[in-house]
């Protein structure tokens, strides 16, 4: 296990409490989750202060164990029939042009989910028009159908994350599959060519730069239009050993070659994570910027 490692100051981040509270009110009325809570972002108090969120669905607690993972692995309750509109009327109260939704993975649900998840970027579009959906589901276990289920409710973007090299999966994260998710990808291009497909990774787990950019390959071949890149930050001491801190300029040189590859947009930096403004790529992979 690799040695405590002094975080470093361009880690360091500046936390609104101010703004936090204001948001997370919202998100206790109306009992929603978001994954900048419960995976302890460190970009919280940016994104507050913005009144942006990313919302977490289908409750709090996962059925995976991923050792890198700050979402607590529990039993999961029972799925909540009102949290779709819930979820709408506060990206409507918070006037988000852009609503992010993620989920804990539901292995428990025969669809892993999905139709859950298309209920959500059904009740947005409905009572948010104009606003844009952007969905980072779990790899639903492989399933096409319950992929097509996601896609046919037409969010604006397929988040699917690989996480990290492939070399890493069997120990960092034994219930998931590296082919699986970049299948997730390919499929998302293959059933709905027009949605926007995305996917990120962490540095600092242990993995060399050779394979950093076989990584950059095989997601690139899925047709993957947006990558974000970014820092992993251990999470306790019970979790995967932090290997190093990747410096900013190193990050920069990733965004470089990964653009080169073909890419729409890159986001490579420190404190990036898949949902850190996640309108601004949207709009740069659209053309619109």
């Amino acid at each position: 296990m690799a040695a405590y490692l002094k975080k470093p100051d361009w880690l360091r981040v500046q936390y609104n409490r101010e703004a936090v509270e204001e948001v997370a009110r919202l998100m206790k009325d109306l009992k929603l989750n978001t994954v900048c809570k419960e995976a302890n972002c460190p970009n919280l108090g940016e994104c507050y202060k913005k009144h942006t969120a990313t919302f977490m669905v289908m409750g709090s607690a996962c059925t995976r164990n991923c050792r890198f993972c700050n979402v607590s692995c529990a039993k999961p309750q029972p799925l909540d029939p009102d949290e779709p509109r819930h979820l709408a009327e506060v990206a409507k109260k918070l006037a988000l042009r852009h609503v992010v939704v993620t989920q804990v993975t539901r292995d428990d649900l025969p669809d892993g989910g999905a139709a859950h998840m298309a209920a959500v970027v059904r009740a947005v579009h409905e009572t948010c028009p104009g606003t844009t959906v952007e969905v980072l589901i779990s790899d639903l276990k492989g399933s096409e159908d319950a992929l097509r289920v996601v896609l046919d409710a037409k969010p604006e973007v397929l988040n699917h994350n690989v996480e990290m090299v492939s070399r890493l999966y069997h120990d960092v994260r034994p219930q998931a599959r590296y082919e699986r998710s970049l299948k997730v990808l390919s499929d998302s291009k293959k059933f709905a060519p027009n949605i926007l497909t995305k996917t990120g990774f962490m540095l600092g787990l242990g993995e060399t730069d050779d394979e950093v950019y076989a990584l950059m390959d095989d997601i690139r071949a899925t047709g993957c239009d947006i990558l974000t890149i970014s820092q992993y930050l251990q999470p306790s001491p019970q979790h995967w050993a932090l290997q190093r801190y990747v410096t900013p300029e190193e990050f920069a040189r990733l965004k470089d070659i990964a653009m080169e590859k073909g890419f729409k947009f890159v986001a490579s930096s420190p404190l990036v994570r898949s949902s850190y403004r996640a309108a601004e790529a949207f709009e740069a992979a659209e053309g619109r910027v």
